[in-house]
């Protein structure tokens, strides 16, 4: 089996991460973070939200993160941009790219915003025409791509009609979100196999939630199709709120320690990765969900000990 050379990992901690803590997690604790990643060879940073204060409170220090973070030459620090308004938040902030979304599940679309996909999508289009405007990449994602929470599953079909909308937008990037982590390695090699087929293979990447543990195994299923770009999440950060108990996105030093033992390179230091995710999760008064931050921890405390 031949797999890509190389990946690239978008870490979406900062901001996929950390937007449903109910506790609030000061701007400083997240600057800290950011530069952390930044540090650890990270091209593209997933750094806040510009999105209403009244729906997700934990993101409206946004702004603050991205004038206290220190910027790394060559890394993209993105932020998601649900409306004209929030992009005009990302362009205060310097972004480099601006993130936008639309579900492929009519029933999600319909549940959470009260229109349609079509709708959904077609509404961002004077964010992305803003944004090429301004010299901003812009990158799309599909959420409810493997399965959705009020339909259960969805059409190959749909998401594909998704990703040649947001094609239609000029998206430089498209990725395809497991959101509440339902699928399993054949449905996430179909359903990339099929978007491959419409939207050029390397601009595609892949975000898996791992509630239900096939996370790994959905990365190994697109890789071996050739996918060389994941969104993951440093310490696993973040809930799923339709699953009850979900560990959220797949963790950062998972994927990590699976592709650095494949022999592929990801630029991306293992060990400064897990000692951001200590630190966030020391934050947050709780553990890692990283399997292997805490494997290595684990071992790190034995070594010292003898």
């Amino acid at each position: 089996m031949k797999y890509p050379s190389h990946v690239n990992i978008v870490e979406v901690g900062a901001r996929d991460g950390l937007q449903n803590e109910k506790q609030d997690v000061p701007a400083s604790i997240k600057i800290e973070l950011v530069d952390r990643l930044s540090d650890a060879g990270f091209r593209n940073i997933e750094s806040g939200s510009f999105v209403s204060p009244k729906w997700v409170p934990q993101m409206a220090t946004s702004a603050e993160v991205m004038a206290g973070i220190t910027r790394k030459p060559g890394v993209i620090y993105s932020v998601l941009t649900p409306n004209m308004k929030g992009f005009e938040g990302a362009l205060a902030s310097k972004a480099d790219e601006v993130v936008i979304f639309g579900a492929a599940s009519e029933a999600f679309s319909q549940k959470n915003i009260n229109c349609s996909i079509a709708e959904s999508i077609e509404r961002f289009r004077p964010v992305a025409e803003a944004a090429k405007a301004n010299g901003m990449r812009v990158r799309a994602a599909v959420s409810c791509a493997l399965g959705c929470p009020y339909q259960g599953e969805v059409s190959i079909e749909s998401v594909v009609d998704c990703v040649l909308r947001f094609a239609d937008l000029g998206c430089d990037d498209i990725g395809i979100a497991d959101t509440i982590g339902v699928g399993t390695p054949a449905r996430a090699s179909a359903v990339f196999e099929a978007a491959a087929k419409v939207f050029p293979l390397a601009q595609i990447s892949g975000h898996f939630h791992d509630t239900y543990g096939q996370a790994c195994a959905n990365v190994l299923a697109c890789l071996e199709l050739g996918v060389s770009t994941f969104d993951t999440s440093v310490a696993g950060l973040g809930g799923c709120p339709y699953a009850k108990g979900a560990t959220g996105n797949v963790a950062t030093e998972d994927i990590l320690y699976m592709l650095h033992g494949m022999g592929i390179e990801t630029g991306v230091d293992l060990d400064k990765v897990c000692d951001a995710g200590q630190f966030i999760s020391l934050a947050l008064g709780r553990a890692p969900h990283s399997r292997v931050n805490r494997a290595l921890a684990a071992k790190l405390a034995n070594a010292r000990a003898a």
